[in-house]
C-alpha cells in the first residue's frame, strides 16, 4: 500500500490536511457500496441505527425478532437497521481554455486542481472510492473510482498533467457521467460555469435524476467579479481565440448585470434541484471553503438522520 506524502505534491497542503484531519465528507443520500463504511446505505443491513419493523417471513434470521413486540402483539416482527457503506465520488474537472484565466495569483485551473486533490485525499483517507473525469475540447481523461491509497498517486499524476485548452465540453461530460455511472455516487464539479446556465442545469439535473448527490464549485477570479479595469484592454477569448479591444467603463454595467443574471440562474437552479452550490472566490480563504463544505454536509446528514427517526 503506497501512501501519499502531501509535501511531495504541488496541489496538496499538508498543514491544511492536518487541521482538517478530524473532519469527513458525509452525505445525506443513501449510498450503494460493496464494503462496510461510514455512510448510510440504500439497502438494509446490520448497524447500530434502527430503521423500521417488518413482519417476519420464513428464512429470516430469528435473532432479529423483537421479542418485546411479540409479547405485546403475539406476532413476529423483525428489526431492520440502516446498513453502513462506503461511497463513490467522482471529481469532474473542467479543462476548457477559460480555466486558464489568471489575473496574477495563479490560474483558475490550478485552484480547481488544488480543491480536487484535497477532497480526493480526504475521501480516500476515510475509506471511500474516488474517480476523476477531466473534460475539455482536447482533454477527456477518465479514471474509475477506487479506494486504495495507491490509487491517489495515479489520480494526482493525471491532475498534474492536464493542460486545459479549447471550448468547454462540460455539459456533454456530465450527461455522459450520469448515464455511465450506475451506482449512486457523489459528483463534485469544479468549473467556471461559463456555459449557458440552462444547459448546465439540465446536465446537473440529469445527475440528480440518476440519484447522485451533486456539488457545484463555481471558481471565480476576483477580477471577473469586480471588473476593475481602469483603461482600454484587449480581451481574449481563451476558448475560441478571438480578441476585442474595449473600454471597460463603457461595458461595465452591462457586464456586471449579465454576470449576476448568470450566477443567479445557477444558484436558483441548484436550490430547486437540491444541488450544493459553492461560489469559490479565488481570493477567499481556501481552508474556510473546505471547512464550510464539510460542516454543511455533516449537518445535512444529521438532519436526514433525524427525519428518519
Amino acid at each position: 500500500m503506497a501512501s501519499v506524502n502531501p509535501s511531495a505534491r504541488p496541489f496538496l497542503d499538508g498543514a491544511v490536511l492536518s487541521r482538517l484531519s478530524r473532519m469527513q465528507l458525509q452525505v445525506a443520500t443513501p449510498m450503494l457500496g460493496s464494503v462496510t463504511g461510514m455512510h448510510r446505505s440504500a439497502t438494509r443491513g446490520a448497524s447500530v441505527e434502527f430503521a423500521e419493523y417488518r413482519k417476519y417471513v420464513q428464512g429470516d434470521d430469528p435473532k432479529h425478532i423483537d421479542w418485546q413486540v411479540y409479547a405485546r402483539s403475539d406476532r413476529f416482527y423483525i428489526k431492520e437497521f440502516e446498513a453502513d457503506t462506503n461511497l463513490r465520488a467522482y471529481v469532474v474537472l473542467d479543462a476548457s481554455g477559460s480555466m486558464l484565466f489568471d489575473s496574477g495569483n495563479g490560474s483558475r485551473f490550478d485552484y480547481a486542481r488544488r480543491l480536487a486533490c484535497h477532497l480526493a485525499y480526504m475521501l480516500v483517507q476515510q475509506g471511500d472510492a474516488v474517480g476523476l473525469h477531466c473534460c475539455g475540447e482536447h482533454e477527456n481523461l477518465d479514471l474509475p473510482a477506487r479506494q486504495a491509497p495507491s490509487h491517489l498517486h495515479t489520480l494526482f499524476d493525471l491532475v498534474e498533467q492536464v493542460e486545459p485548452k479549447g471550448e468547454s465540453t462540460l455539459v456533454d461530460a456530465l450527461h455522459n457521467l450520469a448515464e455511465r455511472v450506475q451506482r449512486r455516487a457523489v459528483v463534485l464539479v469544479m468549473t467556471d460555469a461559463f456555459v449557458p446556465a440552462d444547459e448546465l442545469m439540465d446536465a446537473l439535473q440529469h445527475l440528480v435524476f440518476c440519484r447522485h448527490e451533486v456539488s457545484l464549485f463555481q471558481i471565480m477570479d476576483p477580477q471577473e467579479l469586480e471588473f476593475d479595469f481602469n483603461r482600454p484592454v484587449r480581451f481574449v477569448d481563451l476558448e475560441g481565440g478571438a480578441d476585442l479591444v474595449a473600454d471597460p467603463s463603457v461595458m461595465l454595467q452591462t457586464y456586471l448585470e449579465g454576470l449576476e443574471n448568470h450566477m443567479t440562474a445557477l444558484r436558483d437552479g441548484c436550490r430547486k434541484f437540491q444541488i450544493d452550490y459553492r461560489n469559490a472566490r479565488m481570493d477567499g480563504d481556501f481552508e474556510t471553503l473546505l471547512t464550510s463544505f464539510l460542516l454543511e454536509h455533516a449537518g445535512k446528514k444529521a438532519a436526514a438522520g433525524g427525519q428518519r427517526k
